[in-house]
């Protein structure tokens, strides 16, 4: 995807025929693995109504299960994963982390009590979310840094795609198992479970693509990949201004997007009195499309942006997306299921622009060696408030105003207040923006 030219970031940058071949073939075999990887991560939020009946559990316990086993494993490996996706093969470690989440929703298949689900939710996290750490610093060089806009809008695409699939495809294959339709796996096995099992052979065949991967030669290195620890610690400390915002900017979108994801579908069933039939299809076909035209808009703006002259440009379009979040976040107490459907779908849309732009900000302002430890340190953020504790949050906001019949304008209330954080973080973000990779804020 690059023409062979050197770009000008104070440090050498190799031409793309030394870098990789086909590098077409390697961004659809990374943006397959993210739509795989994120369906095994998102499939357990359609069918955890039927989870809570079986295992007889309380809404304070799935958040647990679905927030809290990601936070945990988020929090303790994600910086670990980005270390070691900066300074070892890429591919080897992305290979690795699929098999992994592979493993963990077998393992969701067949848990018997709380403690085996926790932990099988958990390695799905820590699978999906560390290897988009790796597929984003592979995807970054694969490309010159102004096309990188477009070329992450490929992975983003995946990711989307695997979001939208844990409710599309998670969502029928529940249907079909729970009407009959479909005869059970194993026998007598129950219709999330047998959903959960067809999940994982579908997985372990589909990332078989991931073995014709080579990886790429790095671009925009400063202080080289394996420089000492305490030469990597200090760059980034010089960057910390630009990097503190922007991380709480993003962390406040996630907050909003995975509160929603997680219990749209259980406010679906209580408030509007449907079945995960009745909405898994139209809503899988939401999140895709929002999530589509949120990656487009993103990767277009964070380019555009690039090319306009002005300091943190870059991130204009992130800050646009998190305004039109916060009346987003008003949509579970929409008074039908349309008006539901609309503002959800443009809180996707909103959500999908900001983190597609952070990534590019991440992969375009940060040198090479820093940007998996960036990419972890973020995912690893984001794991503990958005994932551990935003979920949670809504059910002890829930519960303070009066109990689970709560859910929807508690959802609200939280999806509403951690946008407005995000709005002035990423306007703060983008007037601290360095002005490249290799030089930082000065």
């Amino acid at each position: 995807m690059t023409d062979g030219m050197t770009i000008d970031t104070g440090a050498p940058v190799l031409p793309a025929a030394t870098a990789t071949p086909r590098p077409l073939w390697s961004l659809l075999a990374l943006t397959l693995a993210m739509a795989i990887g994120f369906t095994m991560m998102g499939s357990f939020a359609t069918v955890q109504e039927s989870v809570k009946a079986e295992l007889r559990l309380s809404d304070a316990m799935l958040g647990i299960i679905h927030g809290a086993s990601a936070a945990v494993a988020l929090v303790v490996c994600s910086i670990p994963i980005g270390m070691l996706v900066d300074r070892f093969k890429r591919v080897r470690v992305l290979i690795a982390l699929a098999a992994l989440w592979t493993l963990g929703t077998i393992l969701t298949a067949v848990a018997e009590g709380t403690t085996m689900l926790f932990v099988a939710r958990m390695l799905t996290a820590i699978g999906t979310t560390g290897a988009l750490t790796a597929a984003l610093s592979l995807t970054a060089d694969l490309c010159a840094p102004a096309q990188r806009g477009r070329a992450l809008l490929l992975v983003n695409l995946g990711k989307t795609l695997g979001v939208a699939a844990a409710f599309g495809l998670g969502g029928w294959l529940f249907g079909r198992f729970a009407g009959g339709m479909m005869p059970a796996i194993f026998g007598g096995t129950s219709a999330w479970r047998s959903t959960h099992i067809v999940l994982a052979i579908l997985s372990t065949v589909l990332i078989l693509p991931l073995l014709l991967l080579r990886e790429p030669a790095r671009q925009e290195v400063a202080a080289g990949t394996h420089a000492p620890f305490k030469v990597v610690a200090a760059e980034l400390w010089s960057r910390r201004a630009f990097l503190i915002p922007l991380f709480v900017g993003q962390v406040s979108v996630v907050m909003a997007d995975n509160a929603a994801i997680v219990w749209a579908a259980p406010v679906l069933q209580r408030q509007y009195g449907l079945q995960p039939g009745d909405f898994a299809g139209w809503m899988g076909s939401l999140i895709f499309v929002t999530g589509v035209g949120g990656a487009v808009l993103g990767g277009f703006a964070a380019d555009i942006g690039q090319r306009s002259g002005m300091r943190g440009g870059l991130l204009l379009g992130a800050v646009i997306a998190a305004v039109l979040g916060i009346p987003a976040a008003l949509f579970p107490i929409s008074p039908n299921v349309p008006g539901f459907a609309v503002a959800l779908g443009l809180l996707t849309l909103s959500g999908a622009v900001t983190g597609l732009i952070t990534s590019v900000a991440l992969t375009v302002l940060i040198p090479n060696e820093l940007r998996g430890l960036c990419i972890g340190a973020f995912i690893a953020i984001a794991g503990l408030i958005g994932f551990g504790i935003a979920p949670s949050l809504v059910t002890w906001v829930s519960a303070v105003l009066g109990g689970e019949s709560q859910l929807g304008p508690a959802l609200a209330i939280v999806g509403v207040g951690v946008s407005v954080v995000s709005v002035f973080a990423f306007s703060l973000a983008m007037r601290r923006a360095p002005v490249s990779a290799t030089r930082p804020i000065g």
